[in-house]
């Protein structure tokens, strides 16, 4: 077994010894330098420590804001939401396709009413908040806006991100409601009214964690995600939007395996890719050249058997995620390949990065494994792979042209094929599934959301329905349709709509009839 050649995931030969020889990077470069391989602070953690996210959406607004302000009495430093499926795919919870799905996934939010109580007693311009929120992350943004108004909140305080990355989305999750070209405008619209309106608010969240988690290698999810992120700048670019002052802005999301070096070496990579691609199309300002990102541990890693196991698997990707320079983590709770995280599954994902930043040491210098020959080296190699793939997807005319013919999609569903190939033969070992099982096992009980969270919201929105303005709410959807056959920026109208208790599906529909549907 030991003279047996080993690969990564991503399929590059690991050696038994790395030496000198092994890495073609004979100057270590400084943090904060460009290409900021390093790192994007000269004292990273030292100054300050990664935000601790923890991703929670439940049920009601209601019963999610008591989750909150658990989490933020445990120590969390940002929050998280997650929403439903019919909140992410524009589908208010009367909806006939929402059946079965309201509160399931996530929280259900469909007007500002579900919003403010999501929010109860938390103060906006104090809490940085990331919502996983894609085709109708517009609408969530203008939300959240409204509510900050509300609150007397300074606009240019308020911090967070939105993930807004509809091409992965076509990709690799599905869910999406318009074409590609109507759903990029959309988005240059939120980056556009940002930079003048919420200049400390990231407008996308450029994902790999989905392409991860879809099934594919370390390499293609930093390729898919980057060349992703090009599309989406030159798109920016195309509408007149100044690449120094957006570029400050966009964020990425990334996901982190078991493999810790391949995990270490694939975020340093994309820092370096990052920076250079960013130069390349014109970013003078460094900071605008930075690759930030928030990262999750990987979910389709977990297992329904020995879900203890878990925890020593999130343990090991918090530590690649540490290692590798993160902006941000959540950690996923044991529980999750069986239910929605319980609270004390929440509390020990949590507890798992607190215990990394305060007494593994890993926080106290600034990338603890560069100058390794190992980490350097592979470092390098997938930069190189990433590279290849990247000029490919450049040749097919970018991201959006490589997704409409299905060439992303192929590359990971190959991925995936051949992952799983690997599990079956059990030349992949995943320890309590192929390999270290018992007869056995003690039942971990599950995290049960109620059927009759819909009728809640049913009834909700009928009372809300029975007492808003529904004139104003009529002349605010007309504005929206009419503005979105112009070249008019979506982003005042939509907030003023939801301002007037305009619902999300309301919205939604009203875009529907004018951009169609993706099919």
């Amino acid at each position: 077994m030991s003279d047996a050649k080993r690969y990564t995931d991503s399929g590059i030969e690991i050696k038994a010894v790395y030496t000198k020889e092994n890495t073609t990077e004979n100057i270590i470069q400084q943090p904060a330098v460009f290409p900021f391989t390093r790192g994007i602070q000269p004292d990273m953690y030292r100054g300050k420590l990664w935000t601790m996210r923890q991703y929670a959406g439940f049920s009601t607004a209601e019963e999610s804001n008591k989750r909150y302000h658990y989490l933020l009495s445990q120590g969390v430093s940002g929050l998280s939401v997650a929403f439903d499926l019919p909140t992410q795919i524009g589908y208010d919870s009367d909806h006939e396709l929402a059946e079965g799905e309201v509160g399931k996934t996530g929280v259900a939010i469909d007007s500002l009413e579900d919003m403010e109580q999501l929010f109860a007693g938390i103060k906006l311009e104090t809490v940085s908040t990331s919502m996983t929120i894609n085709a109708t992350g517009f609408i969530l943004l203008a939300l959240y806006v409204a509510l900050a108004k509300k609150q007397g909140a300074d606009l240019n305080k308020i911090s967070g991100t939105i993930q807004n990355d509809i091409l992965k989305e076509y990709a690799a999750r599905g869910t999406y409601i318009y074409p590609p070209k109507p759903s990029m405008r959309i988005i240059t619209d939120i980056f556009e009214w940002c930079s003048k309106e919420l200049p400390k608010w990231n407008t996308i969240s450029i994902s790999g964690y989905h392409i991860r988690e879809a099934g594919s290698t370390a390499v293609q999810e930093i390729a898919f995600t980057l060349s992703n992120g090009k599309a989406y700048v030159k798109a920016a670019q195309a509408k007149g939007l100044n690449i120094n002052v957006f570029g400050k802005r966009l964020s990425f999301f990334f996901n982190s395996h078991n493999n810790l070096f391949e995990e270490v070496a694939k975020f340093r990579a994309a820092r370096t890719m990052w920076a250079k691609m960013m130069k390349a199309l014109g970013a003078t300002d460094e900071k605008a050249m930075m690759l930030r990102f928030h990262t999750q541990t990987g979910g389709s890693t977990l297992t329904a058997q020995q879900p203890l196991n878990n925890i020593s698997r999130v343990t090991i990707q918090t530590l690649a995620a540490v290692l590798g320079g993160t902006q941000s983590l959540h950690t996923n709770g044991f529980d999750e390949a069986l239910s929605l995280p319980t609270e004390e599954a929440a509390r020990i994902a949590l507890r798992t990065q607190q215990i990394t930043a305060y007494e593994s040491g890993v926080a106290d210098t600034v990338d603890p494994l560069a100058g390794s020959y190992f980490i350097e080296n592979l470092t390098k190699e997938i930069e190189e792979k990433a590279t290849v793939l990247i000029e490919k997807i450049d040749v097919m005319g970018g991201s959006v042209s490589a997704i409409e013919q299905g060439f992303i999609q192929n590359e990971i569903a190959k991925s995936a094929y051949e992952y799983q190939q690997k599990i079956e033969t059990k030349e992949k070992i995943i320890v309590g599934v192929n390999q270290f099982t018992v007869n056995k096992e003690e039942p971990v009980p599950p995290f049960k959301i109620d059927d009759s969270i819909r009728s809640t919201q049913i009834e909700k929105l009928k009372l809300l329905k029975a007492k808003r303005d529904n004139t104003k709410v009529i002349e605010c959807l007309e504005s929206i349709a009419t503005a979105a056959t112009q070249q008019v920026n979506l982003m005042p109208l939509v907030i003023e709509a939801v301002e007037n208790y305009c619902t999300l599906g309301e919205i939604s529909d009203t875009l529907r009839k004018v951009f169609g549907e993706y099919k």
